[in-house]
């Protein structure tokens, strides 16, 4: 059974999408099969990944977006379709990807309606809050996938409330500003809400039909990143410092401790939540998403080029070994950690493709 980390933040603006898709390359490069979700309505991870005629595919009728494969629950027709995910890049043979799709909005409100007659064991409407949880159960089978990634959107809704608790971990990339610790402010706190809100959900459905999540993600840690960097013990501005210095007391405070009353925390020697850093690229991500690769595999062709290129390479050396550190040291934990139990339940046979 495949590992499931979702990358989240409320915040948004921190690289999530950029974390992820780069993580996600380097663990395919160690031999692994990776699967990616872009459960973010602004599909920018599908943006990064997919040219717009293969976007355009997969969001017609016959298409593997996300939204086509739950649009039968939507629309009270069936259960999920089963089509297959898409494999992108030559280059990466074992790196997949679920589409992201505007129209997955439309079912945020669907999970809005349905979330009390849910806590209540109505199956309609808990198929409706498992049916991201289950597809990607049965896409990860599909595709042998060791590792599966989710990209969710920077808000505290009912679509993140549904895919979370189809993970089994979570890590927030963060950057060392204000905002970003603002934003711990209320995240801890709505993910005690939800795990005691979808323990209703377990507790009063009493049939097997549906197989639901255990929805008791544990947080696996934070990623420090858009900071510019020096060569000092804290690695950064002294502008950065300023916020940089706050982030893990504000992560301890928010998130961990609220979370470890539940079970929800991955618990490490240095009691450091910080996986790694990444510092600002500045220019190099926008090269990469234009070439739609990775920083680390960008050559002089997609605009890399001039004097400053012995520069650029060293920096992106620099990074590849950041996100490597910062992302597989999290895997790592993952696969070493005692995941909750999915409660036992019948796969309901979807709907044909």
């Amino acid at each position: 059974m495949a590992i499931t980390i979702s990358v989240f933040n409320n915040k948004g603006g921190v690289g999530k999408t950029t974390y992820l898709y780069h993580v996600s390359h380097l663990i395919e490069k160690m031999g692994k099969r990776v699967l990616m979700v872009d459960c973010d309505s602004q599909c920018n991870l599908t943006a990064y990944c997919m040219r717009d005629a293969a976007i355009n595919k997969s969001w017609s009728k016959d298409g593997n977006s996300i939204w086509r494969q739950i649009e039968p629950i939507y629309q009270g027709l069936g259960d999920f379709r089963r089509r297959q995910p898409t494999a992108f890049d030559k280059n990466y043979p074992n790196l997949y990807l679920i589409p992201g799709d505007l129209l997955l909005s439309d079912f945020e409100d669907h999970l809005g309606d349905t979330w009390n007659p849910a806590k209540g064991g109505s199956e309609p409407a808990l198929r409706a809050q498992t049916a991201i949880f289950r597809f990607i159960s049965w896409a990860s089978d599909h595709v042998n996938a060791d590792v599966v990634m989710i990209d969710l959107g920077p808000n505290l809704g009912s679509l993140n409330r549904a895919v979370l608790g189809a993970s089994d971990y979570f890590i927030v990339p963060m950057a060392p500003d204000l905002f970003s610790i603002r934003g711990t402010e209320n995240l801890g706190s709505k993910l005690v809400l939800w795990n005691k809100e979808w323990q209703q959900c377990n507790d009063a459905y009493k049939a097997e039909n549906i197989q639901l999540p255990p929805a008791k993600p544990i947080f696996l840690g934070y990623v420090l990143q858009h900071h510019n960097i020096r060569d000092n013990p804290r690695g950064m501005t002294k502008g950065w410092q300023q916020y940089g210095d706050k982030v893990e007391e504000a992560v301890q405070k928010n998130i961990v401790e609220k979370l470890a009353d539940v079970g929800q925390t991955q618990h490490s020697s240095t009691q450091c939540y910080m996986l790694g850093r990444i510092p600002n690229l500045h220019s190099l991500i926008p090269y990469s998403m234009t070439a739609r690769k990775p920083v680390f595999d960008c050559k002089s062709a997609d605009g890399l080029k001039g004097n400053c290129s012995p520069l650029i390479n060293r920096r992106v050396e620099d990074q590849q070994a950041c996100w490597a550190v910062a992302g597989l040291r999290a895997v790592l934990m993952a696969s070493r950690a005692d995941r909750p139990r999915r409660r036992p339940g019948a796969m309901t046979e979807p709907a044909a493709a």
